[in-house]
């Protein structure tokens, strides 16, 4: 019998996406896929977001929370009929809320084959309270 060890972020992280698809506070559009995993400093985050460019993407941290917005056109002229439409178009937007506080001086992304990577650093500014 194998155990697996029990991480109540991750669940919480799915609910909290599984709230965001049922009250429709996404925008309408499509949804690229995202990864979010967890080192000793640092969240790194990553996004399919083929055929976008860095112009087309907008990442914002406030308030804990993680937005990542974007919009792919559909490049197409209206008098196009397509047969059959399986790539998302439009507008997105995607709320991550982070758990512990980050460094947001220190944020850094790179897209590199249709692949989003956001590092959000941890803040590592731990105080020590001496006692009078």
């Amino acid at each position: 019998m194998a155990f697996t060890r029990w991480d109540p972020l991750q669940d919480l992280l799915a609910l909290q996406e599984r709230i965001h698809r049922l009250s429709g506070t996404d925008e309408a559009g499509w949804t690229p896929p995202v990864d979010i995993y967890e080192t000793e400093d640092r969240y790194v985050v990553t996004a399919e977001v083929a055929g976008l460019s860095r112009e087309d993407l907008q990442i914002q941290i406030q308030d804990g929370k993680l937005t990542l917005r974007g919009e792919r056109p559909s490049g197409e002229a209206a008098s196009v009929r397509f047969e059959r439409v399986e790539r998302g178009h439009g507008q997105f937007a995607r709320v991550f809320v982070l758990p512990h506080a980050v460094d947001q001086s220190g944020v850094t992304a790179d897209l590199q084959n249709g692949v989003l990577t956001i590092m959000v650093p941890k803040r590592t500014d731990r105080r020590q309270v001496e006692i009078g």
